[in-house]
């Protein structure tokens, strides 16, 4: 299924002239109207009118997210209030938030983009799509809200958290579409084990989730534990929210909506712009943004682009799932070590829950890394010797994958505690 044949089919050359001709009224209206891009296109030596293809791109400053916190609130704005209609920020956990406005045109746009998402996944008129994304300023549950009213569906907008009433509402309601966070949908499964729900009784068919990184064995853990086809969506608040890219039901790379959003992947070190199928940090610019337009801005997401043209029939580019993100990132004895690598590792080897914590500590010039993971109720009850094996064999693999010596500790059923929203995955004490 497609929502929008004429963008997610288009042609190569065609798509390349739309999107230089959409680069250029963004470029005429940073430069215009948003002081800290002129200046930053000046120190560039880089006017509007100087762009002549889509190679030039490269010939642009890069944003970044202190670039929005230094102009909090609204100095990233290209139009003025009265013209804003809705503002969205991030948590702020770390400093100020980082703000976004939507014209009317973009709420428009981004209702259009999660049309094309939830379609992507399998989402029609006839679904019932359930929203366990957190509504308010993050931008996740309204995001997906909008798309589903746009496509015709019947929403649930119940957000995150109360996990017993939405098993309730999804039993009763006949929900066919969960749209949250891959931990919470874990969480979820999880809950209904518990409760004695009988998944067979659900018309669940479908996911679609995101907000944070997630491995294949974890994709495959969600199938098989709900009985669904799982989805991965992509976005960011600075770019949009989501529906910046979608895997379809190939499920082989995520659709970059490349008539609104103009990717690159750069070498997060040198900056400089890799070419497809190399693997780097997400970079991207936005093409028909009106509240807060974004030039080259970096994501902080590791992942590839590739140019094939999917079997689905759409022709944007496709990005891998993200493996990490470059903040997220441990450096252990000058190894780089992301959790999704042990992620991996865990639910390969079976035994284990889907719920663990890194804990990376410093003793005297070394780091160590302890990973704590949880034992299936099964494992748990058996035999010492039988966690004995298993923690060496979570040892030996995780060392022969990263080449580092890591602490394995067991833990019981239940002990590390659950997300209804993005799960916390390390505890780095070095920065604390």
């Amino acid at each position: 299924m497609i929502w929008n044949q004429h963008y997610e089919c288009m042609p190569r050359e065609q798509l390349k002239d739309l999107q230089l001709e959409r680069l250029r009224k963004t470029l005429e209206r940073v430069y215009h109207n948003v002081p800290f891009y002129r200046q930053k296109l000046q120190e560039a030596g880089f006017e509007p009118g100087d762009l002549q293809s889509l190679d030039d791109l490269q010939k642009l400053p890069f944003t970044a997210k202190q670039d929005l916190r230094d102009n909090y609130p609204f100095g990233m704005f290209a139009v003025p209030m009265s013209e804003i209609v809705r503002v969205h920020a991030s948590s702020g956990t770390t400093g100020k938030p980082t703000v976004v406005g939507y014209t009317r045109s973009d709420i428009n746009t981004w209702a259009e983009l999660m049309a094309r998402t939830l379609t992507c996944g399998g989402t029609t008129k006839n679904s019932v799509i359930q929203v366990a994304y957190g509504y308010g300023l993050f931008t996740g549950g309204l995001g997906v809200h909008y798309g589903a009213e746009r496509i015709g569906a019947s929403v649930i907008p119940i957000s995150g958290g109360n996990t017993q009433r939405q098993i309730m509402l999804m039993e009763d309601f006949g929900t066919t579409v969960l749209a949250c966070t891959p931990s919470y949908a874990i969480y979820l499964a999880e809950a209904m084990e518990e409760m004695g729900v009988d998944k067979n009784r659900l018309k669940l068919q479908y996911g679609v989730f995101g907000a944070e990184p997630w491995s294949e064995r974890m994709r495959q853990e969600i199938e098989k534990r709900l009985n669904i086809k799982a989805i991965d969506i992509y976005g960011l608040s600075e770019v949009i929210g989501p529906g910046v890219a979608s895997e379809c039901q190939e499920q082989k790379g995520l659709h970059i909506f490349e008539d609104h959003f103009l990717p690159e992947v750069i070498d997060p070190v040198t900056e400089k712009p890799l070419p497809f199928g190399e693997k780097g940090e997400l970079v991207f610019t936005s093409l028909t943004k009106e509240g807060i337009p974004i030039i080259r801005y970096r994501t902080r997401d590791i992942t590839t682009l590739k140019a094939e043209v999917c079997s689905c029939g759409r022709t944007h580019v496709r990005m891998e799932k993200v493996m990490g993100r470059t903040d997220d990132m441990l450096i252990i004895r000058g190894v780089n070590v992301f959790p999704s690598q042990i992620e991996s590792v865990l639910l390969e080897i079976g035994d284990t829950e889907p719920h663990y914590l890194l804990v990376v500590d410093r003793k005297g010039s070394l780091d160590e890394l302890e990973v704590q993971v949880e034992v299936s109720q099964a494992m748990f009850s058996d035999k010492v010797k039988g966690l004995e094996t298993l923690e060496k064999t979570i040892h030996h693999r995780i060392e022969s994958l990263l080449g580092i010596s890591a602490k394995v500790k067991l833990v019981e059923p239940h002990s590390i505690p659950r997300s209804e929203g993005k799960a916390k995955r390390v505890i780095d004490k070095r920065s604390l």
